[in-house]
């Protein structure tokens, strides 16, 4: 079991490195940290605490607290989507926390809503079983970020590079070919 405190210290750690705060509403802080715990205890990882997630882990990849969106959200609004992390503005309270626009994609929202729906109609999460799951048919690809060389396999390019914060246009798709080449027999004569 995930304590409060450890999910905690993780989540200011993170700010800390990238320059964040943590929510300055110490009860809506502690909603969100318990949100990250409960979901790290179904699943396994930590989801992101108000997005709907599929108990799948290569589904729910872009959705890991901090989330793929989370920088994207801050640079714009100030906030992540849950209102986790923040600028120090928004800290200071001197921007507002709102309702910002959900930024991941449709396609993979419905994903989530799908695997949760087929695993009960009771609106169940979604639990992993050992051997009886079927493959998924996620096609992954490999990134490769032109600005700073950060390389990642995932289905879509990161919204931004953890490493040098460019954008997601900034990605490039590596395509690997292989030929096989089938030795040449001598004939003795």
């Amino acid at each position: 079991m995930i304590l409060l405190k450890e999910a905690r210290q993780r989540a200011e750690n993170d700010a800390r490195m990238h320059g964040y705060y943590l929510h300055p509403d110490p009860e809506f802080l502690r909603n969100l940290l318990e949100g990250l715990t409960r979901n790290e205890d179904r699943y396994g990882y930590p989801s992101c605490p108000c997005r709907l997630a599929s108990g799948k882990f290569e589904f729910d990849r872009d959705i890991l607290c901090p989330c793929e969106y989370r920088d994207a959200d801050l640079e714009e609004f100030g906030f992540c989507y849950c209102a986790l992390y923040v600028r120090k503005d928004v800290h200071e309270g001197k921007t507002s926390i709102v309702p910002i626009p959900e930024r991941r994609p449709m396609k993979k929202q419905t994903r989530a809503y799908a695997k949760v729906v087929e695993t009960s109609t009771e609106m169940q999460p979604h639990v992993p079983s050992t051997e009886s799951e079927q493959p998924s048919n996620i096609e992954m690809k490999m990134w490769y970020c032109r600005q700073c060389g950060y390389m990642c396999f995932r289905e879509d390019p990161p919204h931004v590079c953890p490493i040098c914060k460019a954008k997601a246009e900034i990605f490039a798709e590596i395509i690997i070919t292989t030929q096989v080449l089938t030795p040449i027999r001598r004939v003795k004569e």
